[in-house]
């Protein structure tokens, strides 16, 4: 049986930084996406989809750059400042987890393991 996947999501000016990592394996993705998607469910359309395939609702930390509160962070979730309602997907804050085999490439997700802002 599967295990709950976690899921940290950064979102700064210039990107979107998606970190998905199971408990037992480590990381399983990792994405630097457009802080600007051409549609406003596309975010938690992708999340939901993530939560199909584990079989498992997924919690998503949510951290958003101080400078990036009305800018980018509102174009994730369309005119909104928070996500839409999804029994898939739950937005909160997260604690750190213990370190697991990593994946190597796009760039430094060492903000993201440590629960920085």
């Amino acid at each position: 049986m599967m295990r709950a996947w976690r899921c940290t999501l950064r979102v700064t000016q210039h990107e979107a930084k998606l970190l998905l990592t199971d408990p037992e394996q480590g990381d399983l993705l990792k994405a630097r996406l457009n802080p600007h998607p051409s549609h406003p469910r596309a975010l938690l359309t992708m999340l939901e989809g993530l939560s199909l395939w584990s079989g498992h609702p997924l919690c998503v930390a949510l951290r958003v750059d101080e400078r990036s509160l009305h800018g980018p962070c509102s174009m994730l979730f369309g005119d909104e400042l928070w996500p839409g309602e999804s029994a898939l997907v739950r937005f909160e804050v997260a604690h750190r987890g213990r370190r697991h085999g990593r994946l190597s490439g796009l760039g430094n997700f060492r903000a993201l393991r440590e629960g920085a802002p």
